[in-house]
């Protein structure tokens, strides 16, 4: 029996409405700090580093992941300006945010004279714990799902009743795409943990993450139905995360060949 979806505000107050989408994302910028900043004091980052770089990094994030959404969605939103603001409503994409992010922590980086690799490194467990608690948002605005299937599809994923009724939309029930990439990127994350221990070299730990994102973005992207589209046929996130795994691959393997000496993970800072 279909239940009622969530509500996606969380709290209203007259005209002011706080929604669920914000909030959850927020939580998982914030929790990814907290981690952030515990692994940096342990690795010798001079203090309120990632304090300094957030400052930036997040809106900038935030503008640009708006932007690219924007910019692909144009049709729509050149007939509806007004809604070009309404990042509430959802409609902000992970690979502008990471352009925008990545961008400024190469400006920051160099500005501070840290090594960006090192700042990659140490935020890598902090971005894909973000992007798979940020999917939750998703979820609330009933949004990144898949293409059609029936109820006993999703019970037989033995998913919780308010997973599965969320996933009524319109008088059907769709795949769960948010919540296979949310698992994919919590899987990534205590990978990547795991990963500090073996002390890759620097800049490995940021370009596993890229690697391991690019793939489960890759095959996820191809069950959604509200994919930004480059063509009829080609979803512009496959594109890119085709890009980004070649590209991350090709970084790995050329760093590894050069017979200059990279530092490990484990480096101090200053090293």
């Amino acid at each position: 029996m279909e239940g009622y979806p969530l509500d996606p505000i969380a709290i209203a107050i007259g005209p002011l409405q706080v929604h669920w989408y914000g909030l959850i994302i927020g939580f998982g910028i914030a929790l990814g700090f907290y981690l952030a900043v515990k692994e940096g004091d342990r690795l010798g980052l001079p203090k309120d580093t990632f304090a300094d770089l957030l400052i930036w990094a997040i809106p900038i994030a935030i503008i640009s992941a708006r932007i690219y959404y924007v910019l692909f969605e144009w049709g729509y939103y050149s007939q509806h300006p007004g809604d070009i603001i309404k990042i509430w409503n959802g409609g902000i994409a992970i690979h502008g945010a990471l352009i925008g992010a990545v961008t400024t922590t190469i400006v920051f980086s160099k500005m501070k004279h840290i090594s960006f690799w090192k700042l990659a490194d140490i935020a890598a467990p902090s971005i894909i714990l973000g992007q798979a608690i940020g999917r939750w948002g998703n979820f609330m605005n009933q949004e990144a799902h898949g293409g059609e299937v029936t109820r006993s599809f999703l019970e037989n994923l033995h998913l919780p009743e308010f997973i599965i009724n969320q996933m009524y939309i319109d008088g059907h029930y769709y795949h769960p795409t948010f919540l296979y990439e949310s698992i994919w990127n919590f899987v990534g994350f205590i990978l990547l943990l795991s990963l500090r221990k073996v002390n890759l070299k620097r800049g490995e730990l940021f370009l596993s993450y890229v690697i391991w994102y690019s793939i489960g973005r890759f095959f996820i992207e191809g069950m959604r139905t509200d994919s930004l589209m480059l063509t009829d046929s080609l979803r512009i996130a496959q594109v890119i995360s085709l890009v980004l795994l070649a590209t991350a691959i090709t970084i790995l393997v050329i760093r590894r060949r050069q017979k200059k000496e990279q530092l490990p993970y484990n480096s101090a800072v200053n090293e």
